[in-house]
C-alpha cells in the first residue's frame, strides 16, 4: 500500500492534525511500521546445492528475504556485521570455522540477529551446547520444508523452535541437569581461538597456513596446538584429530594430513 499526501490527510483529518512535512514524515514512518516487517535472512552452507535448495524453499515466502550467502563460518560472521540480518540459517559442518563456533560468535555480538541451525547431526550434547549459546532453532536436514519457515518466523520473534524430527533422547538430555561430579566436556575446555586452530588443522592446513588465515604468528599457532594436545591429553596429530571427531569438536570429515608442523 502506498502512502501519499492525500492518504495521510484523510487518515489524520479525523483527529485534527495538520499535515506538515515533519508530520508527514512521522506518519510515513508509522505506516511502514504497521506493514508486515520483512525477515531478512543470511544462509550459510559450504554446499552450493544446499544453499540453492534453501532459496527454493523460501522463494514463495513473501515476508522472508534472503540478503546474503556464505560458504563458511568466517564469511557468515562478516555478513552479519555488514548486513545485520534478522536470522541466519546455518549448517554445522563448514570449513575454516564450523557452525558451532560461528553461532557462538554471532550470539555474543551486539546485533539483533538470531541463529537457526540446519544440520544432519542428531546429537544431544551439540544441541544443548548451541541452545546454551543462544541459538533459537535446530532442524535436521531431513525435516519438511515448512519447518524451516516456521523456525525462521519463530527465531525472528526471539522464540525457540526445535524440529519434531529431533529425537526424544535429545530433548530428554536438554532437560537433565549435569551432575556436579561430571567433568567438563572438551568443548567447554577449549577457547574459541583453539577451536578455530583445531578446525583448520583438521582440514590439513600447516602451521604457517593456519597463521596466515587467522593473522597470527606461527609461534602462536604452535602454542595453541600444544594447548590443544595438553587439554585433550594426546601426543600426536592423528590422535588429536580422532579425539576431536569423537568429542564432536569438529563437524566434518578431516582432510588428508600428516604430522608435519611446517
Amino acid at each position: 500500500m502506498g502512502y501519499n499526501l492525500r492518504t495521510l490527510r484523510n487518515e489524520f483529518s479525523g483527529i485534527g492534525l495538520v499535515c506538515s512535512h515533519q508530520r508527514i514524515r512521522l506518519a510515513v514512518t508509522a505506516a511502514r511500521k504497521r506493514r508486515k516487517k520483512l525477515i531478512r535472512v543470511v544462509i550459510a552452507d559450504d554446499h552450493h546445492l544446499i544453499r540453492q535448495g534453501i532459496r527454493a524453499v523460501l522463494a514463495d515466502e513473501k515476508e522472508i528475504e534472503i540478503i546474503g550467502e556464505a560458504e563458511n563460518g568466517q564469511e557468515v560472521i562478516k555478513l552479519v556485521e555488514e548486513l545485520v540480518p534478522e536470522v541466519v540459517v546455518m549448517d554445522v559442518s563448514m570449513p575454516r570455522m564450523d557452525g558451532v563456533q560461528a553461532a557462538e560468535r554471532i550470539c555474543s555480538m551486539d546485533v539483533p540477529t538470531e541463529v537457526v541451525i540446519l544440520s544432519v547431526h542428531d546429537d544431544a550434547l551439540m544441541v544443548q551446547q548451541l541452545l546454551n549459546q543462544g541459538v533459537k532453532g535446530y532442524l535436521l536436514k531431513e525435516s519438511f520444508s515448512g519447518e524451516l519457515v516456521l523456525a525462521i518466523r519463530a527465531a525472528s520473534l526471539g522464540k525457540v523452535y526445535l524440529s519434531p524430527s529431533v529425537s526424544n533422547d535429545v530433548l530428554n538430555n536438554l532437560m537433565t541437569t549435569k551432575p556436579d561430579n561430571l567433568p567438563e566436556s572438551p568443548a567447554e575446555l577449549l577457547t574459541p581461538r583453539e577451536r578455530e586452530v583445531l578446525q583448520l588443522i583438521a582440514e590439513g592446513n600447516t602451521n604457517a597456513a593456519v597463521a596466515e588465515t587467522l593473522t597470527i604468528s606461527v609461534k602462536t599457532v604452535e602454542k595453541h596446538r600444544a594447548n590443544l594436545m595438553s587439554k585433550l591429553d594426546v601426543h600426536d596429530l592423528p590422535t588429536l584429530i580422532r579425539k576431536a571427531i569423537e568429542y564432536k569438536l569438529i563437524f566434518q570429515e578431516p582432510a588428508q594430513y600428516n604430522d608435519k608442523t611446517g
